[in-house]
């Protein structure tokens, strides 16, 4: 995107703000006018900010009527923990869903979850146990919440405070679907694909340890030749399963496109005027499409449907949750982006969808042996309604078949994952 994008954006969005609401935001910094608001793209999830082998956060923040940058309460427009376990089936259905309705929330979960990022968030523990506080969730304790540093000594901050805001979001995600899972947050040094995937693998021996869990990776990057050199990292095995998002842009993200990584891309909420929840569509700005590099893994290759649209290499996304930051969700982060404090912020990105995703697996239970065996069961369960939302409307411009549809497609794989069953 233009810095003449940035500066027109700015001027019709951000200048008609009180002061005191305006967000401080940079030249590197991305923004652009939505409907009800305007999103802001961090320069931590600029792509092209980014060479080659050091990756970007998949998160964006939305200002909309009645918020600011510096919001003292959740209120208003904003999926909770509460809205989105009724949404994904975590608990009953009641209330037509309504954020402003709802406090009952998801308490299942075992074992552990482990949420690889960089650089270092000092004030992670303290922003989780004022989001439960908030929410009901279960309180933070030293039994189920770690931080690892995966290099053996504290990681410096991101002086944008971009990935700071990532490593909140990931862990207030993963406790509010899976609020009875340890949470282990492992620190990579930097955002360099050697520091990342030594973080993975300090994760890996983590949750073997703790008998089993997820990983999950809502950072990435574009495809490039090699990157199939890059799959050792994130193989898994011992009842540990990886997942990663597919991106903010449509387009093949890596470590996503991996074959022994499951591929979270995004959906939108559809709300009626009054609040109550409609379905989901997918969001025109989730990533996914099909791999220029990747071989059609088995889970594809053998399911006829899936395979006439994939072709001879990999599919992505093979699951999708929200990540439209118009219907984004509600965190609490106290670790200044450009020098400002978020305090309370509604969030987007497909870096919500990975998070979620990783918990509601974990609250199934079944600890699949393996990332390749979590996919034959999800692809196992496409058309069963008891265990996916097939998402049929919206846009994604991956490519000419850039339209949800019935089944699977380029836009939400198999749709959006539904309670327990088959995961």
């Amino acid at each position: 995107m233009s810095s003449k994008f940035n500066r027109l954006a700015m001027l019709a969005g951000i200048a008609t703000m009180s002061a005191a609401a305006a967000p401080v935001v940079t030249s590197a910094d991305q923004v652009r006018q939505v409907p009800g608001g305007i999103v802001i793209t961090p320069a931590s999830s600029v792509p092209a900010l980014h060479p080659p082998g050091v990756a970007h956060t998949n998160i964006e923040f939305f200002i909309g009527k009645g918020l600011s940058f510096d919001n003292t309460t959740p209120s208003g427009a904003g999926e909770t923990p509460a809205s989105l376990a009724c949404i994904y089936g975590l608990v009953p259905h009641s209330h037509s869903c309504e954020p402003s309705q709802l406090k009952a929330v998801a308490h299942s979960g075992s074992k552990a979850v482990a949420i690889v990022d960089a650089y270092d968030d000092a004030t992670a523990e303290n922003d989780l146990k004022v989001f439960s506080k908030q929410y009901g969730l279960p309180g933070i304790t030293a039994g189920n919440f770690k931080i690892v540093y995966a290099g053996g000594k504290k990681p410096a901050q991101d002086p944008t405070g971009g990935w700071e805001a990532e490593e909140d979001l990931d862990i207030e995600m993963v406790h509010a679907f899976a609020p009875k899972a340890k949470i282990i947050l492992v620190e990579a040094a930097d955002n360099n694909f050697s520091s990342l995937q030594a973080a993975e693998k300090v994760a890996m021996k983590e949750l073997e340890a703790a008998g089993g869990g997820e990983i999950s990776n809502s950072w990435g990057s574009s495809e490039f030749l090699g990157e199939d050199g890059e799959a050792a990292a994130f193989k898994s095995s011992k009842n540990v399963v990886v997942f990663a998002s597919t991106g903010d842009t449509p387009a093949v993200s890596f470590p996503a496109v991996l074959p022994d990584v499951v591929a979270v891309g995004g959906t939108s909420v559809s709300r009626s005027d009054t609040g109550a929840y409609l379905g989901q569509t997918s969001w025109d700005q989730g990533g996914g499409g099909i791999s220029g590099y990747i071989a059609v893994p088995s889970f594809q290759k053998g399911t006829g449907a899936v395979e006439k649209i994939v072709g001879k290499f990999r599919g992505t996304p093979d699951l999708s949750l929200v990540a439209n930051p118009s219907t984004g969700v509600w965190i609490y982060d106290t670790t200044p982006y450009n020098g400002q404090t978020f305090n309370w912020a509604v969030i987007g990105g497909t870096s919500v969808a990975s998070p979620l995703a990783a918990a509601l697996v974990n609250s199934a239970g079944s600890f699949a042996a393996s990332t390749a065996d979590e996919l034959t069961t999800i692809y196992a369960n496409l058309g069963n309604k008891k265990a996916f939302t097939d998402v049929t409307q919206g846009d994604c411009t991956t490519d000419s078949r850039g339209s949800a549809a019935r089944g699977y497609d380029l836009c939400t794989g198999v749709g959006a994952p539904l309670g327990t069953t088959g995961k």
